[in-house]
């Protein structure tokens, strides 16, 4: 239970990030942060398996490079999904999941190594 709440606090925070930087998302306020870091949570734990498995070819041809793709659709599904969550078009929600997974590293980094 107690992992559960810091992958998604580490989970907001870093959405919190991306809507602070990249234009084009946004949210209304943190209670939404917080609810967009659960939903993103179930999203990535059910739907992104299937969607990774069904999509194994491209992302052989594209090196990987895919699987931005497939994370930019999870973020753009929990936008679907948290209407005080939006995001503004694939191109911020490209970016956006970059920087989720950037600073979701980041600090599970330090988490690990500190």
């Amino acid at each position: 239970m107690l992992a559960f709440v810091v992958r998604t606090a580490i989970a907001a925070v870093a959405l919190w990030v991306a809507v602070s930087i990249v234009p084009g998302l946004a949210a209304q306020d943190g209670t939404t942060l917080l609810l967009a870091a659960i939903v993103l949570g179930i999203v990535n734990a059910t739907v992104r398996p299937i969607a990774v498995l069904l999509s194994i070819p491209i992302t052989i041809l594209t090196f990987g490079l895919f699987l931005l793709v497939v994370n930019a659709g999870m973020l753009s599904l929990v936008a679907w999904l948290v209407p005080a969550f939006t995001v503004a078009s694939f191109g911020a929600a490209l970016l956006g999941s970059i920087v989720v997974s950037v600073v979701s590293a980041v600090i599970n980094g330090g988490l690990t190594t500190g």
